[in-house]
């Protein structure tokens, strides 16, 4: 119900709740339609031009990059959070996989435990479509594929302050104390947070960085990839609002 109510919310489902509330009202206030209905279609427009999608990602991004070479190196192990999964992956003769954010991130975590060589944990628990928890999809990627072992696995958790709450104390009971933290540029801050409020020290280790648009006509031009981050976008605004409202940081 909850990731039902949020998808109603977030674009591209609510600009289309906003112009069928117009066309309910269009007889008996027909300024207020005209104005929702073309409301609707205007925000429709820009939040799929690729100039105004990447600035939305960018403006919500950690600002920099984390450096492996520098030292010294206060972290204690890296932890990746989990994102996305495809829940059917026949040319892998699997049903499931990981998605291309949880890719990009374990792509990332695996660059990191190469340089560093700490000790790796994946956090990510039972998919909406799936069967097999995120965690452990990351784990057989990461062993299987990209040749990294994994240490900690938490495979119970729904959203980001849980990958924190239930990822944490496996850690701290280990002796962890700092991290090194490895999600998108742009859910970092929130991530952040999360993990500080469950006791841990953390050392953005943020990927996947929005260009700067360079300016041309194709920026103005819709399309549904520039949608698509739109939707992310404000989905990371309204966690943040959520978080800050819920669990007070």
């Amino acid at each position: 119900m909850v990731s039902f109510l949020k998808s109603l919310v977030l674009p591209p489902a609510s600009l289309f709740l906003l112009a069928l509330a117009g066309l309910l009202l269009a007889r008996r206030r027909p300024r207020l339609a005209r104005g929702l209905m073309g409301g609707s279609a205007i925000l429709l427009y820009l939040l799929s031009t690729p100039l105004l999608s990447t600035q939305l990602l960018r403006g919500l991004e950690h600002p920099e990059p984390f450096d492996p070479t520098a030292r010294p190196l206060r972290a204690q192990a890296i932890i990746v959070l989990g994102a996305d999964h495809q829940p059917r992956s026949p040319e892998y003769q699997v049903g499931e996989t990981l998605g291309p954010m949880s890719l990009e991130r374990i792509r990332y975590g695996a660059h990191l435990q190469r340089v560093t060589g700490l000790p790796l944990a994946v956090t990510g628990g039972l998919p909406r479509y799936g069967s097999v928890p995120l965690a452990e999809l990351m784990r057989r990627a990461l062993e299987e594929e990209l040749g990294v072992g994994v240490r900690w696995v938490e495979s119970a958790s729904a959203n980001t302050f849980e990958n924190a709450r239930r990822t944490a104390p496996l850690l701290i009971a280990d002796g962890i104390e700092c991290v090194l933290l490895v999600t998108h540029a742009w859910h970092m801050p929130r991530a952040r947070s999360a993990f500080e409020a469950n006791g841990l020290r953390v050392i953005p280790a943020p990927t996947v960085y929005e260009s700067a648009p360079r300016w041309s006509p194709r920026e103005l031009v819709p399309s549904g990839k520039a949608l698509r981050k739109s939707a992310f976008a404000c989905h990371e605004w309204l966690g943040r609002i959520w978080y800050r409202l819920r669990y007070g940081g």
